[in-house]
């Protein structure tokens, strides 16, 4: 070796530590937000991004409180007004991975219009969407996604408004990608939130997290081993929706009505059964209804978790850009040419 050579040592790889900060997170004991932080912060390294490309943006609420426990660039803005920012910041910066987190009250109430033309427009954004069904920060309103009769401070007699299908709603409104995790599946949860991230365009991942203070047990169904093999379906690309602790449990689609099935006792097998496609909107749209319209009758139905839908199309930023690019090539006229339009006229 000579004065001249030149050593190259490996970068160490990333781990979660490196995108964890030295802020205390400030959630109460049992709250489902710190398993999501701990799964945002287990997933970042494998998108191989580093710290200084990232930022996290967010509105007002619990999960809100997101930005000051990453170690990235973070922006903590004003109540439901994190998916406009996040864009604009998409727009002037392009190259940075941009997240948001949010809750269901957050996004779907004063960020609700914010919202539905956000998943329109498609910018590449990756919103997590924390839902307990609650206002927890302001100490327990009912919020746009609480169940029918739920008693809180602001519905003593119980809630009267139909509440918020977020994955119909997101579907919907043009939204290209929806998926639906639960804080207490970790691995699951990481799981969605990679594919999320290397989707192009916004996608939208809802998780249902408990909040112990204010709606306690809210998603009890999903998580203790009695009910959870019975209520819960695992949605997988090209396979058929199966559920049941035996198995022996899908879903079949009478036309456009999806149907309960026992494959024992009705003699079928799992290719009789509904083949689960994320890239077709149809079916997407049924399964976003399924919760809806089988929760009012008395059979033992799942609620679906993982990816409805994905679909790849072009993103808000990409679109814009181009369209300033073809306009700074084609333009010819002077700025006052460019104002006055083609149908100007002249008042005498």
């Amino acid at each position: 070796m000579t004065d001249n050579d030149t050593t190259i040592i490996a970068a160490p790889a990333r781990t979660a530590k490196d995108f964890a900060s030295d802020q205390e997170p400030k959630w109460c004991p049992g709250c489902g937000d710190h398993a999501i932080l701990q799964q945002l912060k287990n997933v970042m390294p494998e998108l191989d991004v580093a710290p200084e490309n990232v930022v996290f943006v967010s509105g007002i609420g619990c999960s809100s409180r997101l930005p000051y426990y990453m170690a990235t660039y973070g922006v903590h803005g004003i109540h439901g007004r994190a998916l406009p920012m996040a864009t604009g910041l998409k727009v002037a910066r392009p190259e940075l991975s941009v997240w948001v987190a949010t809750g269901d009250g957050d996004a779907l109430s004063i960020g609700g219009n914010h919202f539905i033309h956000t998943l329109r427009r498609n910018p590449d954004l990756n919103v997590v969407l924390f839902n307990n069904e609650i206002y927890g920060l302001t100490k327990g309103q009912y919020s746009p996604t609480s169940k029918i009769g739920l008693r809180t401070i602001t519905s003593p007699s119980g809630v009267i408004d139909q509440p918020f299908n977020t994955a119909a709603l997101t579907i919907g409104s043009g939204g290209s990608f929806f998926a639906r995790a639960f804080d207490r599946d970790g691995k699951y949860l990481r799981s969605i939130l990679k594919r999320a991230a290397l989707h192009k365009g916004t996608s939208l991942v809802e998780i249902y997290q408990n909040c112990p203070i204010f709606n306690n047990s809210a998603f009890e169904a999903f998580a203790t081993p009695d009910s959870k093999a019975d209520k819960t379906i695992y949605l997988e690309q090209d396979k058929p929706l199966v559920f049941g602790k035996e198995k022996n449990k899908g879903i079949r689609l009478d036309g456009f009505t999806p149907v309960v099935v026992d494959l024992d006792k009705e003699g079928l097998s799992t290719s009789d059964l509904w083949i689960h496609n994320e890239t077709d909107i149809n079916k997407a749209s049924i399964l976003a209804r399924f919760a809806d319209i089988h929760d009012k009758s008395e059979e033992v139905v799942p609620r679906p978790f993982g990816i409805f839908y994905a679909e790849e199309r072009v993103t808000y930023e990409d679109a814009l850009t181009e369209q300033i690019r073809d306009a700074q090539k084609n333009g010819v006229a002077s700025l006052e040419d460019l104002l006055k339009g083609e149908s100007s006229y002249v008042i005498k």
